[in-house]
């Protein structure tokens, strides 16, 4: 079990400094915040887009304050079971974890959107950009959840397994690491490989072949990952992540046949309106 034995050698804290500890969990979301934004630069020189290095800095600003926010309510949400009904202060207690994806896509669009509304900025083709580098932080966040010993998967024997602590001590899927595999690092070879043609391909391809993709390998991994403990499976062996990414699927594609017939080119900053 070779990655099992990596698995034990790791610490979810990075480093202390006195009385402040850092975890890796935390500098994953700063990970995926600051590539995500060299990404988003490097695309948007490609498609010789008007949107300068504030304009981007800003936008990250704007979608990391909405991912965090979405997140967290969207697990209060969705996995919380009433939880936190009971116990309201702990909603804003992100450090104790609960985060989920769906809710933090969201928050990340609302952000966005905000930023791009003051800034006389193109809303899809930001849309477009930033699921090109979100890649990144789903990459690291996972990555993250690997060395937190969470969100695991169901038992196996396969040679790349993992014996989590807070597993029961036997070995499990590393479902974890195959969702850092598919839903980042796949997903953006793919986006990568589209964002090279030139002219640059219409508005919302990029978002719909994201949500899309998102939405299937999410699906699938659901399969080998043990559902959340308060809510366990919904319908026979479908859980709330299942529930969740299906729609992200329908809506994918309805937005890459949308990108397809309406054809609209990427823009950066929009005209002022008269």
């Amino acid at each position: 079990m070779f990655l099992d034995d990596i698995y034990q050698a790791l610490d979810p804290v990075a480093f202390t400094l006195g009385p402040l500890t850092v975890r890796w969990y935390g500098l994953a979301y700063l990970a995926g915040f600051v590539v995500a934004g060299i990404v988003i630069w490097r695309v948007s020189r490609r498609w010789e887009l008007d949107l300068s290095a504030d304009d981007i800095v800003s936008i990250v600003i704007g979608v990391a304050f909405g991912v965090i926010i979405g997140a967290r309510l969207g697990y209060v949400l969705f996995y919380g079971a009433g939880y936190y009904l009971e116990h309201p202060v702990e909603i804003i207690a992100t450090w104790d974890g609960g985060m989920s994806f769906h809710g933090g896509l969201v928050g990340a669009v609302v952000g966005g959107s905000i930023v791009c509304r003051q800034y006389r900025i193109s809303i899809p083709t930001i849309c477009d950009l930033g699921v090109i580098g979100a890649t990144w932080g789903l990459f690291f966040g996972r990555c993250a959840n690997f060395v937190n010993g969470e969100l695991w998967g169901k038992e196996c024997d396969l040679p790349w397994a993992v014996a989590f602590p807070s597993g029961g001590g036997v070995y499990r899927h590393p479902s974890q690491l195959y969702e850092a595999l598919l839903e980042g690092l796949v997903i953006f070879c793919v986006l990568w490989a589209l964002s090279r043609k030139k002219p640059a391909r219409p508005q919302g391809t990029f978002m719909g072949t994201f949500l899309m993709l998102y939405g299937i390998f999410r699906f699938l991994i659901e399969f080998v990952r043990v559902p959340d403990a308060q809510l366990g499976y919904l319908f026979g062996p479908i859980t709330m992540g299942q529930c969740l990414s299906l729609p992200l699927v329908v809506l994918g594609v309805v937005l890459l046949v949308a990108a397809h017939k309406l054809a609209r080119p990427q823009v950066g900053r929009l005209p002022e309106q008269d």
